[in-house]
């Protein structure tokens, strides 16, 4: 063992340090982790990994399955194989396997179940998408959380604001909102008005930073005309708020060091391009870019300010979110569960089943690996040695291996493998790793972090050709539920990130929706449909089913259209009717 020092590997804001202790996964106390780990990490050894390879559902050595794999490759056109990974392990060094793949001539995948759709409208109206760090919300007076629910996700916000003003923006009043100096719990797919109305009034109050707009967003007073196309009362009804609380928002963030925190439900929808670029607009005209303590947080680009060394430039792919996995005759599945976190698993389902050869490498029993041919464990962040970088903070992060064991095999070793059977040049380990070190720098602090990564970025203006930001020019109104409809919102829950850990089944709804405790029903959707049992939560809309991501079932609700932009997954865009079983 070289070290105790290790970083958490869940696809997550926090991407916590830890320090393994004689078996137990301790929190570093400096720094963004603040001493203290998540529900997932504190139980991590509780959840049962895949231990064996299999073929056919037969037991086999880890030697017959790579065999096996070889096997299946070499008696498979290349261009009939599909690379699909996910970021079920996130670290640096999942990348290999895209290398391979990439060289030997198969697919892989473009697009995001994820972030995508908001990303895209970062970088059409900053012209890049630099993330403002935990730093420096820490700094913040006022932060403004907006679709984010930390205590489900990102628990190290939780620490940052005490003693600050928090504004809550959520269709749910979740726990934090109950907290907060105001909630807005707003109708679902109407973050966009909210963002342009706030805009609105900041103009007719004279409240925007003009100094900064005339800097660096000349073209404002055209948005504000852009604004006001939008009937405000009208609107105001719609998105189920008053003109009080258009005052009290801007009362409390006016003149302040404010932080605008989004969650990713905020995009998951075919203009979510449109809805981040109007929040982004929102914090321009209340010039918060470039500034301590100010900006808009949301999925910064992990890899920010690094050189990959994997050469998959020129590599085909097909879509992450409506992958015609039946138009291969191998897929091979990494780190992913597309059988419950893809949308419309019934389309999912047809489209594997119609495949020859299903390959599932990763460490967890799911639905994916069900129905899997080949399975191959993987080992986990203890056992191997990896480079952990974040998209909520500039930390670079070494993962030394902690424990020896002949339970699974690395990502790097398995492409080892495939790129000595395949003949495709790989670099050592070591040779990778120090790739990815090189691009770190430790600061004065003490910290490592990714070199050249701004603390506050924007200082200088935005990334775009004039360093002015890009307004919106239109948008799209859009589409409300019918009588007898309600909006469907999967955020994630507590227990569970994604399809891992502990998953629940309910559908949980308001009580005035006129269902009991305990009572099943079925959702149904343009999509298809699922049954679940009923929990009551009046601190959801009336005018809401709240089912958390990952359920079992919940993607047969979900539709696989793409966002307008950024070939993002919209999760969000989905209505149901309930009928009641018993």
């Amino acid at each position: 063992m070289k070290s105790s020092i290790t970083a958490c590997p869940l696809d997550c804001y926090d991407a916590c340090g830890i320090v393994y202790d004689e078996g137990k996964l301790k929190a570093f106390k400096d720094g963004h982790t603040q001493g203290f780990l998540c529900p997932h990490l504190n139980h991590y050894a509780s959840h049962e990994r895949i231990k064996q390879p299999r073929y056919k559902g037969e037991v086999i050595s880890m030697q017959e399955a790579l065999t096996k794999l070889e096997e299946i490759f070499s008696a498979t056109l290349k261009s009939e194989i599909l690379h699909y990974r996910g970021s079920g392990n996130f670290a640096l060094m999942q990348g290999v396997t895209d290398h391979v793949f990439a060289k030997i001539g198969a697919y892989l995948t473009d697009g995001s179940l994820c972030d995508g759709a908001g990303e895209a409208g970062i970088v059409e109206g900053r012209g890049s998408n630099k993330n403002m760090p935990l730093s420096e919300i820490a700094k913040s007076e006022v932060v403004v959380l907006w679709g984010r629910n930390p205590h489900a996700t990102s628990s190290h916000l939780l620490p940052l604001l005490k003693d600050k003003t928090v504004i809550v923006i959520d269709p749910v009043k979740t726990k934090i909102a109950k907290m907060a100096n105001l909630h807005i719990q707003i109708k679902p797919h109407t973050d966009i008005f909210l963002a342009m109305l706030l805009y609105r009034f900041l103009h007719i109050e004279d409240s925007c930073d003009d100094a900064f707009l005339e800097a660096f967003a000349t073209e404002h007073e055209d948005y504000y005309e852009l604004t006001q196309t939008i009937r405000i009362k009208a609107i105001l009804e719609d998105i189920g708020m008053t003109l009080g609380q258009i005052g009290d928002f801007l009362h409390l963030v006016v003149g302040k060091k404010t932080a605008i925190v989004c969650g990713v439900g905020i995009q998951k929808y075919r203009d979510g391009a449109d809805v981040m670029r109007a929040i982004d607009a929102l914090a321009v005209g209340l010039g918060l870019f470039g500034k301590e303590g100010c900006g808009v947080a949301y999925l910064g680009n992990s890899q920010e300010g690094i050189n990959s060394p994997s050469e998959t430039q020129k590599a085909k792919r097909v879509s992450k979110v409506n992958t015609p996995f039946d138009e291969f005759k191998t897929v091979f599945i990494q780190g992913a569960n597309p059988l419950a976190q893809m949308p419309d698993t019934n389309r999912v389902l047809d489209a594997i089943e119609h495949t020859q050869n299903v390959i599932y490498f990763g460490l967890y029993e799911n639905e994916t690996n069900a129905i899997a041919d080949l399975v191959i464990p993987a080992k986990t962040f203890l056992e191997k040695e990896d480079i952990r970088t974040s998209y909520s903070h500039n930390g670079m992060m070494v993962m030394h291996k902690q424990v020896e064991s002949d339970i699974g095999i690395s990502e790097y070793d398995l492409a080892a493998y495939l790129g000595n059977a395949f003949d495709v040049q790989l670099k050592s380990e070591a040779e990778y790793l120090e790739h990815f070190k090189n691009h770190g720098v430790v600061k004065i602090d003490g910290s490592f972090e990714v070199e050249n990564r701004e603390a506050v970025p924007y200082k200088e203006g935005f990334d775009t050709d004039d360093n002015e930001f890009v307004f919106l020019e239109e948008f799209e109104v859009p589409q409300k539920v019918d009588e007898e409809e309600f909006y469907l919102i999967t955020p994630k829950a507590a227990s569970s990130l994604n399809s891992q850990f502990h998953r629940d089944s309910y559908a949980y709804l308001h009580a005035a929706a006129g269902f009991s405790e305990g009572s099943r029903i079925k959702l149904l959707s343009n999509s298809g449909e699922a049954e679940f049992v009923v929990k009551i939560n009046n601190d959801l809309r009336e005018d809401c089913v709240l089912v958390h991501s990952g359920a079992k079932e919940v993607n047969n609700l979900t539709t696989s259209k793409h966002s307008y932009e950024g070939k993002s997954a919209i999760f969000q865009e989905n209505f149901v009717r309930i009928l009641k079983i018993d």
